[in-house]
């Protein structure tokens, strides 16, 4: 769990999550993160907690407080939008336009399958900001940076633009589990300390990401697009 790490101090751990693990439990079990927290104590008596969440498929920057006061702090950033959280996604086919505001409403509708969210006008407010960072054929790269925190908000909000997420099985035509879903945490800027600057953090871009935003114009110096055979 430490190796996940990628901001650490007094109050606060910044993680860079894995795709395809759950942040807690859920009503069925199985793995998640929060299980393994006590790993991730250094030296204080008590564990540290989740400030926020991600979905079980989404990668990249993950807030804990390591005590109470300390989300308690975190709690209020959150709940007041002070965290400015910046997203990277490809996605099927584009937005109408480079760049734009999504403001459409949410709301949890449950039936025989399960539950999903819809947009709704009497839902909650939700409002993602996105523009367009490289294309390649019938893909997209979008930047997204979502002012509201709403379960899901990115995958319905892109998929009600016209541009489901690559790998969504709930919200696109992906199968599950045939391809990862494409969202990651990019970076995030957190006002932690009144009288210090906001800390900036990113999280590296993980490996099933790479090929795709690689053919959409992404450079990474680590990595090489292997020639065609």
């Amino acid at each position: 769990m430490q190796s996940l790490v990628l901001y650490r101090d007094a109050l606060v751990l910044i993680l860079n999550k894995p795709a395809g693990i759950a942040v807690h439990a859920g009503p069925g079990g199985g793995p998640n993160l929060e299980a393994c927290f006590d790993g991730l104590r250094f030296g204080l008596p008590k564990l540290p907690a989740l400030a926020h969440r991600l979905d079980r498929d989404t990668s990249g920057c993950l807030v804990l407080g390591r005590h109470h006061k300390a989300l308690a702090r975190l709690g209020r950033l959150f709940a007041e939008g002070r965290v400015e959280k910046t997203y990277w996604a490809i996605v099927h086919g584009a937005p109408p336009q480079d760049e734009g505001v999504i403001e459409l409403a949410l709301a949890k509708r449950n039936d025989r399958s399960g539950w999903r969210m819809v947009v709704d006008p009497a839902g909650q407010t939700a409002v993602t900001q996105y523009r367009v960072r490289g294309r390649s054929g019938d893909v997209t790269w979008l930047e997204l940076r979502p002012h509201t925190g709403r379960t899901h908000q990115i995958r319905v909000h892109c998929a009600a633009l016209g541009c489901p997420l690559l790998g969504d099985p709930v919200y696109g035509t992906s199968a599950a589990g045939l391809t990862p879903m494409h969202l990651h945490a990019r970076a995030l800027l957190l006002p932690l300390y009144p009288t210090k600057p906001p800390l900036q953090i990113t999280a590296p871009v993980p490996a099933h990401l790479l090929a795709a935003l690689a053919a959409c114009g992404y450079v990474d110096e680590a990595f090489t697009v292997p020639p065609a055979a």
